[in-house]
């Protein structure tokens, strides 16, 4: 009777692996990442009219917050924007009425985060490593490095870039850029070192869909640590969008 029971009990603890196999062996099998990154850089030209057809439709609140502490963790600076988008009904046009606390205004206008096209894949090396649901919609897992060949450095923008590693998410059916995390591999020097550096750096996304298959962002966040000539200084800036509504 013992013996009858304890295989009762293991019967009961595989089920679950069981069924865990089951699903794996009916997913279909993962494409080449050769394949992922070259829909991605095809479907990166629609980036620019699905982020103006959403300020066309929606109504949104957009936030960003950003706060300066030095080596100790004592507050600095500390700045809120806020910009409200409003369609324009008559003409199909989205306007933008910043409310801030500092005396600038945000702009009205931005280019598009996530525009991924072959040259700025090309900076990195990738490795497919899975799949994964994300709501209901499957998505691929990317992990990245640099290059094993640095590409030409113009400015800052690409020293940091070229020096980035992390992982995104990619919507397998629309090859759209849907979650990422990226990280500084090393250090970046500003001017030599003369001016400053940049110990480390974050950032971090996800994007969800509407209804009518637009994309946005609703949380963006990023952390900066480094010097500026003597000065240590940290900088982390949380970026979110709310109140999300179809405009009438």
């Amino acid at each position: 009777m013992k013996n009858i029971c304890q295989f009762i009990v293991a019967i009961a603890l595989l089920r679950p692996l069981a069924a865990a196999w089951a699903i794996d062996a009916a997913a279909p099998p993962l494409p080449a990442v050769e394949t992922v990154l070259e829909r991605l850089a095809e479907h990166s030209p629609k980036e620019e009219a699905n982020d103006l057809a959403f300020k066309q439709r929606y109504h949104f609140t957009r936030s960003r917050e950003t706060e300066v502490r030095n080596s100790k963790g004592e507050l600095n600076k500390r700045e809120v924007r806020t910009q409200v988008n409003k369609p324009t009904p008559n003409h199909g046009k989205s306007e933008a009425a910043a409310e801030t606390q500092t005396n600038r205004r945000g702009k009205s206008g931005r280019k598009t985060e996530f525009a991924v096209d072959r040259a700025f894949l090309a900076r990195f090396q990738f490795t497919l490593v899975g799949r994964e649901t994300i709501g209901d919609r499957p998505t691929l897992i990317l992990d990245l490095e640099p290059a094993a060949k640095k590409p030409p450095e113009h400015d800052l923008k690409d020293r940091i870039i070229n020096r980035m590693a992390g992982r995104v998410w990619v919507d397998e059916a629309e090859a759209v850029l849907v979650k990422a995390d990226f990280h500084l591999t090393e250090e970046v020097s500003v001017v030599a070192g003369l001016v400053g550096n940049i110990a480390s750096f974050t950032l971090s996304f996800h994007r969800e869909r509407t209804a009518d298959g637009l994309w946005f962002t609703p949380r963006l966040e990023w952390q900066a640590d480094g010097r500026e000539v003597f000065v240590r200084r940290k900088i982390v800036s949380h970026e979110e969008i709310t109140e999300v509504q179809l405009a009438p």
